[in-house]
C-alpha cells in the first residue's frame, strides 16, 4: 500500500507542475489535469496521498494540489466513509493545522485558506451534533502559536460566510449551525475580542524594539486576520454583543484608527457595526459614539489619514513635484467618511423617536468632521456625504437646532466651489484630478458621476433654503452679481476664440447657475406675500438684463438666471418687455463669421434653442401674466417670420408654440380660431396645395424631390432639395405645434361661456371643440398620405432608388443609436462644429424627424381634438391603410415610434364609445401582425446566440457586423418591450398594472400571490380594463394577445419574461379558464410556461413567476383538462408519487388541503426537472450534506386544553354576574 501510494505521488507531483509550468504544451496540460481529475473521483487512497502531498517538504503547489484532494474527499465522499475513516481523516486535520504550516510570514495565503476550508467542510457535516468539543479545539489550537491562531480566525471566518452570508448548506444543517452559533456566541466574541485585544498589545510593544520585527509583524497579520473575522460576524450577530460592557468593541475599534496597519480593517468592522438596522432601542447604545473620545479619535485619524493619501513623488518630465495618491489611505479615507455617515443616518434615526435620545451634545463638532470631508479635493468623498447632510437639514428635530441651522449656513458656502466642475481625471488642473483618476477610468465616466453628484447637491441646497432662505438668496445673489462683473476669462477657447465649455468662465457660470436656480426655485415656494425681497429681486433681475455678452455658453447661463428670476416679473408688470426682448434677442443670436456660407456652430444653435423654450416655458406658467403684451408679441414675431434667413424652421415653430400658449388665454373660441387661421394659414397653403400633395403620395417623387435620388454636393443656400426638406419639416412641426397646445379653458364656465362646449358624451361628460380642429382636419389627409409613403419607402424597389451617397439614408443617427446601445455621450462636444457633418447626416436627420412628428402629430390628434377626430368618417379603415401599410419593410428602429408615439397614445385617449369602430379593427391586425413579426425576429435571435461559437466568429470577425447585430438585437428587445407595454396599459386594469421600475421583487411576488387567492375563491374578475373587457368579446383577437404574452415567456429577454409572467398572462388567462378551451390550447399554455421556467429558470425573479404562472394553470385548468398530467409526466426526474397526490388534493373535495406557501413549494418540487439552470451550474457536481439529528426541536405537548385547564368562560355567564 505505502509502495503505491509513493509512486501515484510521484506520479501527481509530476502532473502537478506540469500543469503548473507556463511552458507546457496544452496538450500536455490537459492530459496532466484529466490524470489528476481522474484521481481524485476514483482513486481508493486518496487521503493517504492528499496527506503526503501536503507534507511541508513539498513545494506550495503540490501541498496545495494535495490538501484539495483531501477537501475533495471530505466534500464529495464523507457520506460513504466509515465512521474511523472519518474520525482519522478529522484527527489528520486538525494535526495539519497543528504542525503541518509554516511560519505565520512564510506560509502561502492560498494554503491557509484551503486548509481552512476542509476545517470547515467537516464542521459542516458533523458540529455540533457529533463534534460537540469543535470551539474547545480551536481554542486549543490558538495557544500554539501565531500561525494556527490565523488559521483558527480563518475558519470561523469562513464558516460564519457559508453558513449566513452564503448559505451553502441545507436549511436544517444551517438552522443546527446557526442556532448553536448564536447560543455560543458570548463565548466566540469574547474569545476573537482577546485574540485581538491580545495581539494589538504584543504589536505595540513590539513594533518599536530593534530586533522584533518579525514578531511584531507576525502579531500583526493575526491581529488583521481577526478584525476580518470580526466583520464576518458583527453584520448578522445580535447588536447586544456589539454594544456590550459599554462598547468595548466600538472603542477598540476607534482606538486602532491611529494604527496604520490595522486600521483599515478596524474601520471596516466599525462601519458594519454602525450601519445595523434594529430596534431602536438596540441601537441606542451607539450614541455612545458622540461622546468627546470617539469624535476626537474619528478626527484625527481622518486628518492624518490625508495627510498620508497624498505622496509628492519626482517627476522626470516636470520641474515640480508629482502629487500621487496612495490608494490604501485613500480607502480608509471613504471607509471613514462612510462610517459619519452611517453615524448620523443613525441620530436622525433615533432623535424624535420613541426612544429617549437627546439631540447630541457634540452635535457641531460631528458636523464639522463632515464638512471636512465635503471640502475634501477628493470629489467622491464629497459626493458621500451629500446623503447624510439632506437628511439632516430635513430632520424635523435636528433641522430647527441652532448649531445645524448655522452649520446650513457653512454648507451653502461649501457648495458654491463643489458645483465647480473640476477634477477631470485625463487633466492636471486642480488636486481633485489626482483624486479622480484614482476613482473614474475615463472623463466620460467622470462626467456621468459628477452630473448626479450636482443633482444631490441640488436637492441639500434645497433643503438648507427651507432652514435659511434670506441668507440663501442672499449668497446666490452675492454670486451672480461677482459673475456679472467679472470679466471672461476664456482659457482654452475654440476657432472663434470664444469660450469652450472647459474655460474657466463658463465652468463658474454654469456652477452660480445651478446654484441660483436651486435657490431660487426654493425661495418663492419658502417666502410668499410680504416676507419676498421684490426689490432685490427685481435688482438682479435688471442686472441680468444689462449684462451682454456674445458668447453662447455664457449667454445660455444668462437665460436660464432670466428663467429662475421671472417669477419677480409678476410683482412689477412693468419690467416684463425688457425681458422678453431680451429673450427674443437671443432667440436670433448669432456668431458674424467670414465665410457667410457656412452653418450656424452647434453652441449658436443650442443657445438659440435654449431662447425658443425659455419663452415657452413663460408662456406655458405665466400665461395670463403675459396676455398684456400678445400683440406685441405677435407683432415682433411677423417681422422676424418676414425674414426668411433669420430663423430656423425650430425657431419658428418655438414662437408659433409661444403664441398659441398665450392664445388659449383668450378664452373666446371665435377669437382663438381667427388667430390660428390667421397664424397657420401659409403653412395650412403649402401643405395642402396640389403640389404638396402630389410630391407625398409616392415615393419615387417624394425622394426625387427631397433629393435622395440626387449625387449632389450643392452648398445650403443653393441647395434647392435642402429648401424642400426643410418646407416640408416646418409644415409638420408646425402643426404639432397647434396640436400640442391648443386648448379650451380648465374651467367648465368660462368653456362654456367661451363657445368651446359642444354637447356631451354618453355618460354626461362635457364635449369641448378644439379652435384648431378645422386646421387639423385639413392637414390631416396629407399627412396620413405621407405616412403610407414612409412605409413604402423601405420597399426594395424604392432602396434602390436612393443614390450611393444616400444609400443609409435611414440608418439610425449616431445620437439614437448610441442610447440604444447605451454608450455614453462624448463629454467634451464640439461645440464650433455644424450640427450635422455632412449631407448624409442632415438626410438622416430629416427623415427620422419627419417620421418621428407623423406619429406625434397622430398620437396627440386625438387627445387634442377629441370628438372631432374620432367621428372622421372611416377613421379605422384610413389609419389601417396609412400607418400599417408596407410593415415587413419597416425596420424596428422605425416601428418602434408607430407603437410608442401613436398607437399607445391613441389607446389612452380613446373614449369608450369608439372601442369598436375604432380600436377594434386597430389593434386586431396589429397584434396578429406583431406576434408574427416578433416571433421571427426572436427565433434569429436565438439561432444566433446558440450557434456553433466558430462560425459565428467568422460570420462576424468585423467589428462593425458585431456593433450591427447587437445593435439589431437590442432594437428587438426595445420593440418588444413597448409592445407588451402597450398591451399591460391597454388591457389590464390599473389596480394590477405598475410599472416594473416601481415595483420591487416581493411586491410582485405579493400581487401574484392575491391572484393565487382570486383565482381559488372563485371571485370576479376585474382585471381588464374597459378596452380588455370589450376586446374580450372578440375571440380572435383575444386569443391572439394570450398568445403572444405566452410566447414572449420563451424569449430571451428576462426583464419581458418576469413582466409578463407576472403581470399579463394569468390576468389574460383567467378570463377564459371558465370557457371551452380546447385541450390543445390549455396543454399549450402550460408547456409555452414551463419552456420558460427552462430558459429563464436560473434567474430567481423570473423562477418565482414562471412557477407560480405554472401552479395557477395548473391548478385550474387540471380538473377540466387530464391532458395536463401528461404534459407534467414528461418533465425530467418527476416524482410520480408525489404528482399522484398533488392531483388527489385538488381533485378530492375531501382530502386535505394545504396553505398557498406549501402548495407553491410542492409545485416547485415537481417540476424541478425543467428549471433551468446558469452554465457554471449545469456540470458543477453536486455536494450533499446530510441532515444530522435535530438539536432544537421541541415535542408539542399533546393534550386538550378544554379538557385540563380552566379558562374562565363558565364565570362570565354565572348568575353573579347578572347585576354587571
Amino acid at each position: 500500500m505505502s509502495d503505491q501510494v509513493a509512486t501515484m505521488c510521484d506520479q501527481l507531483i509530476k502532473a502537478v507542475n506540469v500543469m503548473m509550468d507556463p511552458g507546457t504544451n496544452q496538450i500536455y496540460r490537459l492530459e496532466a489535469l484529466k490524470f489528476c481529475e481522474e484521481f481524485k473521483e476514483s482513486c481508493t487512497f486518496c487521503v493517504p496521498c492528499g496527506l503526503q502531498l501536503a507534507e511541508k517538504t513539498q513545494t506550495s503547489v503540490v501541498r496545495h494540489f494535495g490538501l484539495q484532494i483531501l477537501e475533495h474527499v471530505i466534500k464529495f465522499r464523507w457520506n460513504d466513509m466509515p465512521q474511523p475513516e472519518k474520525v482519522q481523516l478529522k484527527n489528520c486535520a486538525m494535526q495539519l493545522l497543528s504542525t503541518g504550516t509554516l511560519s505565520i510570514l512564510e506560509e502561502e495565503s492560498h494554503i491557509k485558506d484551503v486548509l481552512s476550508r476542509i476545517t470547515v467542510e467537516m464542521i459542516k457535516r458533523e458540529w455540533p451534533q457529533h463534534w460537540p468539543d469543535m470551539l474547545k479545539e480551536m481554542e486549543a489550537l490558538t495557544s500554539l502559536g501565531e500561525s494556527q491562531t490565523e488559521l483558527v480566525m480563518l475558519i470561523l471566518l469562513r464558516l460564519a460566510e457559508d453558513v449566513i452570508t452564503f448559505q451553502t448548506l441545507p436549511t436544517q444543517r444551517r438552522r443546527d449551525i446557526q442556532q448553536t452559533l448564536t447560543q455560543n456566541m458570548d463565548n466566540i466574541f469574547s474569545f476573537i475580542l482577546a485574540i485581538l485585544q491580545i495581539n494589538v498589545d504584543d504589536y505595540r510593544k513590539l513594533k518599536s524594539i530593534p530586533g522584533q520585527e518579525l514578531q511584531a509583524k507576525a502579531h500583526c497579520r493575526v491581529a488583521v486576520t481577526t478584525l476580518n473575522t470580526l466583520a464576518g460576524y458583527i453584520d448578522w450577530i445580535a447588536l447586544a454583543h456589539i454594544t456590550n460592557d459599554n462598547c468595548r468593541l466600538l472603542e477598540m475599534l476607534c482606538l486602532l484608527l491611529s494604527e496604520g496597519e490595522l486600521q483599515l480593517e478596524a474601520v471596516e468592522c466599525l462601519l458594519i457595526a454602525i450601519s445595523r438596522k434594529g430596534k431602536l432601542e438596540d441601537r441606542k447604545p451607539l450614541m455612545l459614539l458622540f461622546d468627546d473620545l470617539a469624535i476626537n479619535y474619528i478626527l484625527s485619524a481622518a486628518q492624518s489619514a490625508d495627510g498620508a493619501a497624498i505622496s509628492n513623488q519626482p517627476s522626470p518630465t516636470q520641474p515640480v513635484e508629482k502629487v500621487v495618491v496612495v490608494e490604501r489611505h485613500y480607502i480608509f479615507l471613504k471607509r471613514l467618511c462612510q462610517v459619519l455617515c452611517a453615524l448620523g443616518s443613525q441620530v436622525t434615526s433615533l432623535v424624535g423617536s420613541d426612544v429617549a435620545v437627546e439631540t447630541p451634545a457634540n452635535l457641531n463638532k460631528y458636523m464639522e468632521a463632515m464638512l471636512s470631508f465635503t471640502t475634501h479635493h477628493s470629489q467622491f468623498l464629497k459626493s458621500s456625504t451629500q446623503i447624510m447632510w439632506g437628511t439632516l437639514f430635513r430632520h424635523e428635530i435636528l433641522s430647527k437646532v441652532p448649531v445645524v441651522v448655522e452649520m446650513s449656513l457653512k454648507y451653502l458656502k461649501t457648495t458654491r466651489t463643489n458645483l465647480i466642475k473640476t477634477g477631470y481625471p485625463s487633466r492636471n488642473d486642480c488636486p481633485s484630478c489626482e483624486y479622480s483618476r484614482m476613482d473614474f477610468d475615463s472623463d466620460e465616466e467622470f462626467g456621468s458621476f459628477f452630473n448626479l453628484f450636482r443633482s444631490q447637491q441640488g436637492e441639500v441646497v434645497r433643503s438648507a433654503c427651507r432652514l435659511v432662505p434670506m441668507e440663501a438668496l442672499g449668497d446666490a445673489a452675492e454670486w451672480l452679481g461677482y459673475q456679472l462683473s467679472s470679466p471672461i476669462i476664456t482659457g482654452i477657447t475654440n476657432a472663434e476664440g470664444l469660450c469652450s465649455i472647459l474655460s474657466p468662465s463658463v465652468v463658474q457660470w454654469d456652477a452660480m447657475t445651478v446654484f441660483t436656480e436651486c435657490v431660487l426655485g426654493q425661495t418663492f415656494r419658502n417666502l410668499t406675500g410680504e416676507k419676498l425681497p421684490i426689490d432685490q429681486g427685481i435688482e438682479l433681475l435688471q442686472a441680468v438684463l444689462s449684462y451682454e455678452t456674445k458668447d453662447p455658453l455664457i449667454l445660455s447661463c444668462v437665460l436660464t438666471n432670466i428663467s429662475a428670476l421671472f417669477p419677480f416679473v409678476t410683482h412689477r408688470p412693468n419690467i416684463l418687455p425688457q425681458v422678453l426682448t431680451k429673450v427674443f434677442a437671443a432667440i436670433v443670436f448669432d456668431i458674424p463669421q467670414g465665410d457667410s456660407k457656412a452653418p450656424r456652430t452647434r453652441a449658436v444653435k443650442n443657445v438659440r434653442r435654449h431662447a425658443c423654450s425659455s419663452i415657452i416655458k413663460m408662456c406655458r406658467d405665466y400665461s395670463p401674466f403675459i396676455l398684456p403684451c400678445f400683440d406685441m408679441l405677435y407683432d415682433y414675431v411677423k417681422k422676424l417670420f418676414a425674414d426668411e434667413a433669420l430663423l430656423m424652421q425650430m425657431e419658428k415653430c418655438a414662437l408659433m408654440e409661444a403664441l398659441v400658449l398665450i392664445g388659449n388665454q383668450f378664452k373666446d373660441y371665435a377669437k382663438q380660431k381667427a388667430f390660428l387661421e390667421e397664424l397657420m394659414a401659409p403653412v395650412v397653403a403649402r401643405w395642402t396645395s396640389s403640389e404638396t400633395s402630389h410630391v407625398l403620395s409616392d415615393a419615387a417623387v417624394f425622394l426625387s424631390y427631397v433629393g435622395a435620388d440626387q449625387v449632389s454636393e450643392q452648398t445650403k443656400d443653393t441647395d434647392v432639395y435642402g429648401n424642400n426638406r426643410v418646407q416640408l419639416s416646418y409644415c409638420l412641426q408646425a402643426m404639432l405645434a397647434v396640436v400640442k397646445r391648443s386648448r379650451w379653458p380648465a374651467d367648465l364656465g368660462e368653456a362654456t361661456a367661451g363657445g368651446f362646449l359642444v354637447g356631451s358624451t354618453p355618460s354626461g361628460a362635457p364635449l369641448f371643440s378644439n379652435p384648431c380642429s378645422s386646421l387639423v382636419l385639413a392637414m390631416l389627409p396629407n399627412v396620413l398620405t405621407l405616412i403610407r409613403t414612409q412605409n413604402n419607402l423601405f420597399a426594395p424597389e424604392n432602396l434602390a432608388r436612393l443614390s450611393p451617397g444616400y444609400a443609409k439614408a435611414y440608418d439610425l443617427i449616431d445620437v439614437e443609436k448610441n442610447c440604444v446601445l447605451g454608450l455614453p455621450h462624448p463629454l467634451i462636444d464640439i461645440y464650433d462644429t455644424p450640427v450635422y457633418k455632412g449631407n448624409l447626416e442632415r438626410m438622416q436627420g430629416f427623415f427620422c424627424t419627419l417620421y418621428d412628428n407623423c406619429y406625434h402629430i397622430l398620437g396627440n390628434a386625438g387627445h387634442s381634438l377629441t370628438r372631432d377626430f374620432y367621428t372622421i368618417d372611416g377613421l379605422a379603415e384610413k389609419l389601417v391603410g396609412s400607418a400599417f401599410v408596407s410593415l415587413d419593410h419597416v425596420p424596428d428602429h422605425r416601428f418602434r415610434p408607430i407603437i410608442r408615439l401613436f398607437v399607445k397614445q391613441l389607446v389612452l385617449s380613446c373614449p369608450q364609445e369608439y372601442y369598436e369602430s375604432l380600436l377594434c379593427p386597430l389593434v386586431g391586425p396589429l397584434f396578429t401582425y406583431m406576434l408574427q413579426r416578433l416571433n421571427v425576429k426572436w427565433q434569429i435571435i436565438n439561432q444566433r446566440s446558440s450557434s456553433n461559437g466558430e462560425e459565428e466568429e467568422e460570420a462576424v470577425s468585423e467589428e462593425s457586423q458585431v456593433t450591427q447585430e447587437m445593435l439589431e438585437e437590442q432594437l428587438v428587445r426595445l420593440v418588444t418591450r413597448e409592445v407588451l407595454d402597450l398591451l399591460t396599459v391597454s388591457f389590464i386594469s390599473k389596480r394590477v398594472h405598475e410599472p416594473a421600475g416601481n415595483k420591487d421583487d416581493g411586491e410582485e411576488e405579493e400581487m401574484m400571490t392575491d391572484l393565487v387567492q382570486t383565482a381559488v375563491s372563485g371571485q370576479p374578475a376585474e382585471d381588464l380594463t374597459e378596452l380588455g373587457k370589450c376586446i374580450l368579446k372578440h375571440e380572435d383577437i383575444y386569443m391572439n394577445l394570450l398568445t403572444i404574452s405566452f410566447v414572449a415567456l420563451s424569449w430571451k429577454d428576462t426583464n419581458i419574461c418576469h413582466r409578463t409572467a407576472s403581470m399579463i398572462c394569468w390576468n389574460l388567462l383567467r378570463q377564459v379558464v371558465g370557457g371551452n378551451l380546447l385541450p390543445d390550447a390549455a396543454t399549450w399554455f402550460l408547456i409555452s410556461t414551463l419552456k420558460g421556467l427552462q430558459l429563464h429558470g436560473q434567474h430567481e425573479v423570473c423562477c418565482a413567476t414562471l412557477t407560480l404562472l405554472a401552479m395557477l394553470i395548473y391548478e385550474n385548468l387540471r380538473p377540466r383538462y387530464a391532458e395536463l398530467r401528461a404534459v407534467m409526466s414528461q418533465i425530467p426526474d418527476i416524482n410520480m408519487e408525489a404528482l399522484d397526490q398533488y392531483d388527489h388534493r385538488l381533485l378530492d373535495p375531501k382530502a386535505q388541503k394545504f396553505g398557498d406557501k406549501k402548495r407553491k413549494d410542492q409545485f416547485k418540487k415537481l417540476i424541478a426537472g425543467t428549471i433551468g439552470k446558469a452554465l457554471c451550474e449545469q456540470f458543477r457536481k453536486e455536494v450533499h450534506i446530510r441532515n444530522l439529528p435535530s438539536l432544537f426541536k421541541k415535542p408539542k405537548p399533546e393534550r386538550d386544553l378544554l379538557a385540563t385547564e380552566a379558562l374562565g368562560l363558565e364565570a362570565l355567564f354565572s348568575p353573579q354576574r347578572a347585576s354587571v
